[in-house]
């Protein structure tokens, strides 16, 4: 299960494309009001058949996944990279030679499941380290080379 979450957020973040509003079904929209009250999405994306809605939640840049029925998938919200699990920016440093850790976020699923991800960079070139919720690597995404939003 651990293994195809990753997968799955792997490949999901490697087909994102921005949507207008007017393309998300009216399912996912009522579905992120409904769990999100009150809360203006900034930005929708597509990840294959999934929709992700990036928003501000109490001033923490936050972002959640809807299927197309508007069943939610996961939450990641960016934290502190102080709030990475113990041992995680020591592995990314031993690891990852040459890349600074830039960000970090923690991602909940739907059944409450937590992982976290670390974000590496080197200039354009960054990809993201999956660790499970001890701290444990997990899997590396694609290196990515492009500007970040």
């Amino acid at each position: 299960m651990l293994m195809m979450l990753s997968a799955v957020l792997i490949v999901s973040c490697a087909n994102a494309q921005k949507v207008t509003e007017a393309q998300v079904p009216a399912k996912v929209k009522e579905a992120f009001a409904n769990k999100y009250p009150g809360t203006k999405v900034e930005k929708w994306e597509k990840e294959n058949a999934d929709y992700e809605a990036e928003f501000d939640l109490k001033d923490v840049e936050t972002s959640a996944v809807f299927d197309a029925d508007g069943v939610f998938k996961e939450m990641e919200q960016e934290i502190k990279l102080s709030g990475l699990p113990k041992g995680v920016a020591e592995y990314c440093k031993a690891s990852f030679t040459g890349y600074k850790l830039s960000e970090a976020a923690v991602i909940t699923d739907a059944a409450g499941k937590v992982m976290y991800e670390a974000e590496m960079s080197k200039g354009k070139d960054h990809f993201d380290a999956l660790f499970d919720d001890k701290g444990n690597f997990v899997k590396k995404s694609e290196l990515k080379n492009e500007d970040k939003d």
